[in-house]
């Protein structure tokens, strides 16, 4: 067989190995993410902690939700205006980072607009209330967890 003709079999060869390999990814061999040891829930269709995602939207349940990605764990408000306030308005945005319940696994961002003249401007948040927030979302992921445990 001549050397272009063996670099063909070895190169079909590494191919199917290479498919074979993505396959069994593919159709959950070695993949543990859905496992509930440590503090990890990944239910199906989503690939974020659920416990955390379930709490980030109970918790902005009062804002209107503008966008939600189960897979990259992100979840985004439109604005929201108290009525008692109406010439300001909040947003948020949640990121998912893990598939564990921890409390590095979960950043919001809060924005904040105020009503100036008919024009909305932004204006600054105080940091603690993205520190607010987020131990709400942690709390409420806890408090889900325990739920689970206990049925």
């Amino acid at each position: 067989m001549s050397q272009a003709g063996r670099m063909l079999v070895k190169g079909a060869l590494l191919t199917v190995a290479v498919l074979g390999l993505s396959a069994c990814s593919m159709f959950g061999g070695g993949n543990d993410r859905g496992s509930s040891s440590a503090g990890s829930n990944v239910e199906e269709g989503i690939g974020v902690n659920s416990f955390l995602w379930r709490a980030s939207l109970d918790t902005l349940n009062f804002m209107p939700l503008a966008s939600a990605d189960p897979f990259g764990g992100i979840i985004i408000t439109d604005w929201h205006s108290d009525p008692a306030a109406p010439n300001e308005r909040f947003k948020a945005t949640v990121y998912i980072l893990d598939t564990r319940l921890r409390a590095d696994a979960l950043n919001v961002s809060i924005f904040r607009q105020q009503q100036v003249n008919g024009v909305w401007t932004d204006a600054t948040v105080d940091p603690d209330t993205e520190i607010q927030i987020e131990n709400a979302i942690l709390t409420r992921a806890r408090q889900l967890r325990l739920s689970q445990l206990r049925d």
